[in-house]
């Protein structure tokens, strides 16, 4: 005991501005330190045992820990339902996707069989439209080689009748044709 009173004494005759420093006296310093927490125990232990006050911290800490536990337990639940509620919308877009691609190439095919088709038409049309064309200059080339045919035949009639007539011969073809149009003028009428 005399050791615990010279410690407090000892306390008391710290120099006031100097340093702190190790108290490397083993049997001065612990029992100070076991007084005091034994002093602190009984004082606000009275009628509590060290014992229950030490279960009743492990069960407050014990039931901090499950809470954790269910906390995390929960939100990882949580985690998980999102987690398949994500790859459930993932597999529906991807659906989706899948669709729109198909979709895509089953348009791009009906554009290609429509252009084909069209351009088809429009192929018939102009070879409609080129056979159409050389008919017509067929026709045309044909009616410039009758009229030229015709206007070279006149010419030579005219020639071989001008060079044949005479003026008697001539004014009894001009008679025979003024009285061929009499005659059709008294039938007409």
């Amino acid at each position: 005991m005399k050791n615990v009173t010279d410690s407090f004494v000892s306390l008391g005759h710290w120099p006031s501005a100097g340093s702190f420093g190790f108290n490397t006296d083993i049997l001065a310093t612990n029992p100070i330190n076991l007084s005091v927490v034994l002093g602190v125990l009984i004082f606000f232990g009275k009628g509590v045992c060290a014992s229950c006050l030490l279960s009743d911290l492990l069960d407050n800490r014990k039931q901090r820990i499950l809470n954790t536990i269910r906390n995390s337990e929960e939100l990882r639940e949580g985690a998980i339902e999102q987690l398949e509620k994500a790859r459930s919308r993932l597999r529906k877009v991807e659906t989706e996707a899948e669709q729109f691609r198909v979709n895509g190439y089953s348009e791009i095919e009906r554009e290609k069989l429509n252009l084909i088709n069209s351009t088809y038409k429009t192929l018939e049309q102009l070879e409609n439209y080129k056979n159409e064309t050389i008919q017509f200059e067929q026709q045309r080339a044909i009616n410039q080689v009758r009229q030229r045919v015709f206007q070279q035949a006149l010419r030579g009639a005219l020639g071989t009748l001008n060079s044949c007539l005479n003026n008697e011969l001539h004014l009894r073809t001009i008679s025979a044709n003024i009285g061929m149009l009499g005659t059709m003028k008294e039938i007409t009428d």
